[in-house]
């Protein structure tokens, strides 16, 4: 399952009516200048609002409507920006155009002072700048929504030799987290007005969906988990030469600052570039392909902010990644989910692709299989005949999830983070190269974790451990059934006087019922056991 903290220990705070109205009509004006008013208009959410928004500003923008809010998403700020980009990957909600238009944000605002970024430094990690760092560039080499990354090198006296002394320092921006604190009020205080104004918004949980945003943002917002996913990704691939994730130096890290080995490369989608350096693209892609399904399959952890500004190509043509607050897990259950679902589908078993969604538990009980299994062949059946560099498995994906609201389907974030990252991956090999399909490539280690996990062989493996499992509860179910009849014996389980009567036999027969009871307990036994 994808990674998700606790939830917060306080309610979120709302904001008051008219502090709410009065943002609101900020936000609305906004919009109204980038002509991205559509999406309130379409929520139907305070109209009075947008009509007065439309009065003060008439402007025609250029581009598509969800162009259009990412204009004026990054005119709003940090806050707005992740949020936009955490909304990218719920095409169930916005519809596949507009959720690929604000997966284009772009994390990128004008640096902070320097000096502040050496203040938190010093602040966080007790000790000079001087004393911790040889040099450290003041000019940063990126600056996002939450932190900014300078340039290094350690003092020779306190390196970390593991690391190296050179090295890249991530620096929160001061006050982020009271911005993101602010913002999120008014995320919650629309999401609650979505919800009163609008009740057929509420199947999709707008409520839910900013919780999960702030969950999101509590994460990036704490470097240390930043670092410990990162070292959890390079653990995955101790050996592994084609994958490169720069190593933490806990010794300059902290909540607010995260120091890591530096590492540089060519940009993944910079055909040209790599050309000119003498990379071998097909080669380049295979490895990329390769490194996904690893992460996907084979460990269940897997980089969730795949963009071309955060992988690159070394020298050695390897892959390096930077950037590791956003993570993706999926459990084995989920990944054996999905490997059913790609047998089923090449299969054009549409049948079995409708049972393994029920198996799973994705279809809600007393929705119709049939008529379920012919939406996914209505889905899935275009794709057949067609040239593999034609095929987008990343939305045939995307097509999928947005069954969920004609089936009254659960939403799987895992799934939508994991969609979000095979489109990324799929437009970065279509730059490099049309006529590959990247997912081609892996495709003998798909075929290869298939039959160790879903074959046959593995079925009896994984019968053997829930087997195993049920020994092991044995004793225990054993104790409690002992102790359940114990409790029948002394009195200890009162039953209503009508309940009784259905045990009670006509006349003085045999006590039949007694063995009513055992046989009730011997099954509830075995239900544990084998469950």
């Amino acid at each position: 399952m994808e990674h998700r903290p606790p939830p917060p220990a306080h309610p979120a705070s709302r904001l008051g009516p008219l502090l709410l109205m009065v943002r609101l009509l900020g936000i609305a004006r906004t919009l109204a200048r980038h002509d991205a008013l559509t999406p309130l208009e379409d929520l139907g959410v305070a109209p009075g609002v947008i009509w007065i928004a439309r009065l003060v500003s008439r402007s025609r923008a250029d581009g598509r409507p969800g162009q259009k809010l990412a204009r004026a998403l990054t005119e709003l700020g940090p806050s707005f920006i992740k949020f936009g980009q955490f909304l990218s990957t719920r095409a169930d909600l916005l519809g596949e155009v507009m959720a690929a238009d604000l997966s284009e944000l772009q994390d990128s605002l004008p640096p902070f002072a320097s000096a502040a970024a050496r203040a938190t430094i010093e602040a966080e990690l007790g000790q000079p700048i001087d004393t911790l760092f040889a040099s450290f560039e003041d000019a940063p080499v990126s600056a996002a929504s939450i932190a900014q990354v300078h340039y290094a090198v350690t003092n020779p006296a306190q390196g970390s030799q593991a690391v190296g002394p050179e090295v890249a320092v991530k620096v929160l921006r001061p006050g982020v987290e009271r911005a993101f604190a602010r913002d999120l009020a008014l995320f919650y205080s629309l999401a609650d007005l979505a919800e009163r104004a609008q009740p057929k918004l509420r199947r999709f949980k707008p409520v839910e969906v900013v919780r999960l945003f702030e969950a999101t943002v509590a994460i990036e917002m704490d470097l240390r988990m930043e670092a410990a996913a990162a070292s959890e990704l390079a653990d995955n691939f101790v050996g592994d030469t084609s994958y490169r994730v720069p190593l933490v130096d806990w010794q300059r890290s902290s909540r607010r600052v995260l120091t890591a080995s530096r590492v540089t490369g060519i940009r993944l989608d910079d055909r040209d570039a790599l050309l000119a350096a003498g990379q071998d693209l097909g080669a380049v892609l295979t490895k990329a392909a390769v490194i996904f399904f690893k992460q996907v399959f084979r460990d269940g952890f897997f980089h969730g902010d795949q963009h071309p500004g955060n992988m690159a190509v070394d020298r050695e043509g390897n892959i390096v990644a930077v950037d590791f607050g956003i993570m993706g897990r999926l459990d084995r259950k989920t990944r054996c989910f999905l490997a059913d679902m790609l047998l089923a589908t090449l299969a054009r078993d549409y049948r079995r692709l409708a049972e393994v969604h029920v198996e799973a538990g994705y279809l809600a009980p007393g929705q119709p299989l049939d008529t379920f299994a012919q939406a996914l062949r209505s889905v899935c059946e275009p794709i057949f005949g067609r040239s593999l560099n034609q095929i987008s498995f990343a939305r045939l994906l995307a097509q999928l999830l947005q069954l969920t609201e004609s089936f009254d389907m659960p939403v799987q974030p895992q799934l939508l983070l994991l969609q979000k990252n095979m489109l990324m991956a799929e437009g970065v090999s279509r730059r490099l190269d049309p006529t590959l399909n990247i997912w081609t490539l892996a495709q003998p280690l798909i075929e290869d974790w298939m039959r160790e996990n879903r074959g046959p062989e593995a079925r009896l493996r994984d019968m053997a451990e829930e087997i195993g499992g049920a020994l092991e509860r044995l004793p225990r179910t054993l104790a409690d059934i002992e102790q359940a009849a114990a409790g029948l014996a002394g009195g200890g389980l009162k039953l209503h006087p009508e309940s009784l009567k259905g045990f009670a036999p006509e006349g003085n027969g045999p006590r039949w019922h007694l063995h009513a009871l055992w046989l009730a307990l011997a099954a509830l036994a075995a239900l544990v056991i084998f469950s």
